[in-house]
């Protein structure tokens, strides 16, 4: 336990999976920190502040890495550029509904509550228990924002959220490509059976970086460039914007977002990939009405 400007933190415990919510983290602070951010996170200058010192002395890679400032420039981009569009998907979705609930799943250390408050929506906090273990000396629950510590695959998180009228958003940031692709339909379909006109907001991978050639690539991109853990890898994932259309009647694909479509200027020449294909859809968003 270490003491740090009266806060006391402990040493960081997290498995492999929630660790990448500490990458989410610092590249936040970066782009915060750099000039003309894409996005504006102060929350997040602050508990990277708190816990370079502890990060520092890890027995990770990752984390001393991270401690560093050692990030590649490009994730940054991309994952500031990522938090941005979903920080527009919910403040669209509070524009049509002001009191609505939003439900942040896997948010790791991420501060979009304070990001898009409008003084009335309901926001959920959902993840793993070390994940909400770790958030909670840095964030403090209100009658309008909640922390819960579970697996999004155990149901019992929603019946508290059920508890609401709704309407309901669901955001699943960088989490389904680590859950297998059974679990996510069985998931999908939970959440449309309990909240039947939900919206759900959801980052996906092609699922042919999943199979062999090409896990190898990604795993090794991971490991050696990454250091992320070896149980942090890539488990499912979709063909086609549309399939998880196939799974119910119900399910609609209300559209698409690749990081390239942005017209964020940082992005330089990558910009052209979201002419092709190949690239557009490797990793990309889709916002479907559970309906």
């Amino acid at each position: 336990m270490h003491s740090l400007w009266g806060m006391m933190v402990p040493e960081i415990e997290l498995g492999d999976v929630a660790a990448t919510s500490l990458i989410t983290l610092y590249c936040h602070a970066i782009e915060t920190r750099s000039e003309d951010p894409i996005l504006y996170d102060p929350k997040s200058v602050e508990i990277s502040t708190v816990l370079d010192p502890i990060l520092s002395r890890s027995k990770s890679p990752l984390e001393r890495t991270l401690a560093k400032g050692m990030v590649d420039p490009k994730l940054v981009v991309h994952i500031a550029i990522r938090a941005r569009k979903y920080d527009q998907y919910v403040l669209d979705f509070l524009v049509k509904y002001p009191d609505g609930v939003v439900v942040n799943i896997g948010c790791g250390l991420d501060s979009r509550f304070l990001r898009i408050d409008n003084g009335l929506v309901d926001f959920y906090d959902l993840d793993l228990p070390e994940v909400i273990s770790l958030k909670k000396r840095f964030f403090t629950e209100t009658k309008r924002y909640h922390l819960i510590a579970s697996s999004v695959l155990d149901d019992a998180w929603m019946s508290v959220v059920s508890a609401h009228a709704g309407p309901f958003l669901f955001l699943a940031e960088g989490v389904f490509m680590y859950l297998e692709g059974e679990a996510v339909k069985s998931l999908v379909l939970r959440l449309r059976e309990h909240f039947s006109g939900s919206e759900l907001v959801c980052e996906v991978v092609n699922s042919i970086w999943i199979t062999k050639p090409l896990n190898t690539l990604a795993e090794y991109k991971m490991r050696r460039r990454l250091h992320i853990g070896k149980d942090a890898v890539f488990r499912s994932g979709i063909r086609r914007s549309e399939e998880m259309e196939e799974w119910h009647p119900g399910i609609r694909l209300l559209d698409e977002w690749s990081y390239f479509d942005s017209d964020e200027k940082k992005l330089g020449w990558l910009k052209i990939f979201s002419q092709i294909s190949l690239f557009r859809y490797t990793q990309w968003t889709v916002h479907y009405l559970l309906g």
